[in-house]
């Protein structure tokens, strides 16, 4: 039998879970109905929107912007600031309906998770059906919506859960791509990044249904692996299974450190912060994860502290990519004082398995994946300075030795 999976995508997972709460508190407005956002620090204004209403969207509020930019947008947004622990309680509710249904379930984020149906459907039957009643059930209960992809893959379960918001229940399978999937714009496709679109659109690739019909030799030629990865989606060929997770939901995973000297040239900021990136691109790999947001920190000598995000647009565990952003991060945020503490700190999470095989326009993530870990276990058997970056010699300053930096939060509650 072939496998039946789900995808089941929260919509606006933070508003929701937000609204909800605030409604079984008694307020009387619910945020969903207004032009609203969940995000950063509303009194101070700083910070990126993590989630937007459907109101919002007139707007052309954008997930990831930053707060302030938001507001020129809409000057009356509503703005929440985020609440995690209420968002892993609502999340691990939604996981205990599932579980009714299904043993195999994969949280691929707080609030994505794959299902494998297919052994379920012995005793429920058609699996639409089947979707439905758990979409109804998590609406009810819970008081949020929910899409449901369905598919026999993930990737196509994934693409299927984008087709139709809020709250509905969509199906690609294979003998459907040419109809549903095909048509959209390439950029839909994952692991389609916005670097990678014009690069398609230079050969005349707009829509995926382009793409699984364009030569895949010349793909390789010249996107190299990638190229043969996104043509091979393009025709809904994936095959990693859905696996059982069961380690620790974690917030976020970062180092920070105060400096012994003053910092006053970028070159030694840059340094420092790639030695803190190669700590926290090490535990977040030993994690199991893959992140979608790198933050930056930066207090001077007068104790003047400020701090900038950026979202990535591929998850990543790769300690050089993770480095590039923040290092762009601070060259934006550094007003030319002298430093005293700097931090980096990466957070959203997803697990890496979905990605694994993943190459980032032409560049081979593959092989970085593999230098990565080999450094991993160098520095693990050793210590940090058993291998080093070129970069550091004669500058004083050494990779970080490790420990848990005091940007690290452990949430509440353990994935399933």
């Amino acid at each position: 039998m072939d496998k039946v999976i789900f995808h089941i995508d929260v919509n606006s997972a933070y508003l929701s879970w937000e609204a909800i709460y605030r409604l079984q508190h008694g307020e009387t407005l619910d945020i969903r109905t207004i032009p609203s956002a969940v995000g950063g620090d509303p009194k101070k204004r700083h910070g990126i929107i993590l989630a937007k209403s459907i109101p919002a969207k007139v707007f052309n509020i954008q997930t990831g912007e930053s707060l302030m930019e938001a507001l020129k947008k809409c000057p009356s947004l509503y703005l929440a600031p985020p609440r995690y622990e209420l968002y892993i309680k609502s999340s691990n509710a939604m996981v205990e309906i599932i579980k009714e249904y299904a043993s195999q379930i994969q949280r691929y984020s707080i609030d994505e998770c794959f299902v494998d149906v297919t052994d379920s459907l012995k005793l429920f039957g058609d699996p639409v059906e089947l979707a439905n009643i758990i979409k109804e059930r998590i609406k009810t209960e819970l008081g949020f919506t929910v899409s449901i992809g369905v598919s026999s893959n993930k990737l196509l379960a994934k693409m299927g859960s984008d087709l139709k918001k809020p709250d509905a229940v969509s199906t690609i399978f294979p003998l459907e791509m040419s109809e549903k999937m095909w048509p959209l714009p390439v950029g839909d496709l994952f692991m389609v990044g916005r670097a990678t679109i014009p690069k398609l659109g230079a050969m005349g690739i707009y829509t995926i249904g382009d793409l699984a019909n364009s030569d895949p030799e010349i793909l390789k030629f010249t996107l190299k692996s990638h190229g043969i990865l996104i043509w091979n989606y393009a025709h809904g060929r994936e095959y990693s299974p859905v696996k059982k997770s069961n380690h620790l939901i974690i917030k976020s995973i970062g180092n920070s450190t105060t400096i012994a000297f003053d910092v006053e040239t970028r070159r030694e900021a840059h340094l420092v912060i790639l030695s803190l990136c190669e700590m926290v691109g090490m535990r977040l790999r030993d994690s199991g994860y893959m992140t979608r947001l790198v933050g930056i920190s930066i207090k001077n000598n007068l104790f003047e502290h400020a701090s900038h995000q950026e979202k990535f647009n591929l998850p990543t565990d790769q300690t050089n990519e993770i480095y590039e952003v923040a290092r762009r991060l601070f060259d934006a945020l550094w007003d030319g004082s002298t430093i005293r503490h700097l931090g980096v700190r990466v957070s959203e999470f997803c697990e890496n398995d979905f990605t694994q095989i993943s190459f980032f326009d032409g560049i081979s993530r593959d092989k970085q994946r593999k230098l990565d870990q080999v450094v991993d276990i160098l520095r693990g058997r050793f210590d940090a300075s058993a291998i080093m970056r070129g970069s550091f010699v004669g500058s004083g300053i050494r990779p970080m030795t490790g420990g848990i930096g005091e940007d690290d939060f452990p949430m509440m509650g353990s994935i399933l």
